[in-house]
């Protein structure tokens, strides 16, 4: 991909469906675009829609639980706009939860999001410029049963962008994190009523707001959620 010098460059995590896609959907218009997920065949469906809308896309293939694998693939980019999405949740008991499910949604929710950071920002930092945005939930001030390892990583991620916001904020560069409520996606299982919920194009509105704010001013936590539980979307 060469930058184009008139339009920043977008990262997104997570960007081969969902929310990620939805992300990579909006800010095409404005943005140039480096999309990575594991899934290299999705992420190319994903890219040929955003350079249709304008963008030029880089695709990566990368496992950003990995750390030597998202450093090697992300150090040196120059990247304006960071958005970290990706994320996975198991709603289980945690007497019913497994090892593996365990360390997957920490490994995703909390790992991936120091290793992908923490390639990039040196170079927003150096450049005086810069921002950040973290795919939150609700369930990072909120618990339910079924979310003691889920709600933890959340609660990870708010104390984690308020302390890197402090951090990184007279380099000029901002950190902000979108807190969805229940989002129509497949990480709820096969059945689930999701005619309420918000759609995941909800949230890229959301992120595209953050991220387009003037320079001197900063959305740090915004909030989203859909408007009932009761009201499914086509009632309104």
């Amino acid at each position: 991909m060469t930058q184009n010098l008139l339009r920043p460059v977008a990262l997104v995590t997570g960007a081969s469906r969902g929310i990620g896609r939805a992300i990579a959907a909006r800010l095409a218009p404005t943005h140039d675009l480096v999309l990575t997920a594991r899934d290299a065949a999705r992420l190319g469906d994903v890219a040929a829609s955003c350079e249709a809308a304008g963008a030029r896309v880089r695709t990566m293939a990368v496992d950003v639980r990995d750390g030597a694998a998202a450093g090697a693939a992300f150090a040196g980019l120059e990247i304006d706009v960071l958005v970290n999405n990706a994320g996975v949740a198991v709603l289980t008991p945690f007497l019913e939860l497994t090892p593996d499910e365990w360390h997957r949604q920490v490994d995703v929710n909390v790992h991936a999001l120091y290793h992908v950071t923490r390639a990039v920002l040196p170079g927003m930092v150096q450049r005086g410029r810069g921002h950040v945005c973290i795919i939150g939930s609700t369930a990072g001030r909120n618990t339910f049963v079924g979310g003691s390892c889920y709600a933890g990583t959340k609660h990870f991620v708010m104390g984690f962008a308020e302390s890197l916001m402090l951090e990184v904020r007279d380099a000029g560069v901002g950190v902000s994190v979108i807190t969805p409520g229940s989002v129509a996606t497949e990480l709820f299982p096969e059945g689930t009523n999701t005619a309420w919920m918000l759609e995941p194009e909800n949230v890229a509105d959301a992120v595209l707001f953050a991220v387009t704010t003037p320079p001197h001013m900063l959305v740090h936590r915004l909030e989203v959620r859909p408007l009932s539980p009761k009201r499914p979307r086509d009632s309104f």
